[in-house]
């Protein structure tokens, strides 16, 4: 019986770890300034445009693999960071897609973004500041 409480508070233990190193990760990519205000903001048109690039065959392979991970994330129901912690808490899945859309910009072009933005110029270039490419449209 030893053996199984060791195996557990050892599996406890890890899982709790990489959550720690995920919170460290989620701080890193946190955006400055307000750029992570306006990622909330336009989080229903970010909601529109994953789905809209992750079905465009002209994109490499691993960007649409990136993509559909990340629709996957969004529709858990369980958050990587609970809500009740203050900053991260709310805005860890505009950080993600925030993290993920600056990937998918680099390997895909800001062709494939202008392209498929469903939302309005002003939000186009608050996104393209948030993968940090310059803010005129292509």
């Amino acid at each position: 019986m030893n053996i199984w409480w060791s195996t557990a508070l050892a599996l406890v233990g890890g899982l709790m770890l990489l959550w720690l190193l995920a919170l460290a990760a989620l701080a890193l990519v946190l955006p400055r300034g307000n750029l992570l205000t306006e990622a909330i903001r336009l989080l229903p048109d970010l909601l529109r445009l994953i789905p809209r690039l992750a079905r465009d065959h002209t994109l490499p392979r691993g960007v649409r693999v990136r993509l559909w991970l990340l629709l996957g994330y969004l529709a858990m129901p369980i958050d990587l960071v609970p809500d009740f912690i203050p900053v991260l808490g709310y805005a860890d899945d505009a950080i993600v897609i925030a993290a993920v859309l600056r990937s998918v910009v680099r390997h895909a072009g800001p062709e494939a973004l202008a392209r498929h933005w469903p939302g309005t110029d002003d939000g186009l270039s608050a996104i393209r500041r948030l993968a940090d490419l310059p803010a005129t449209r292509t």
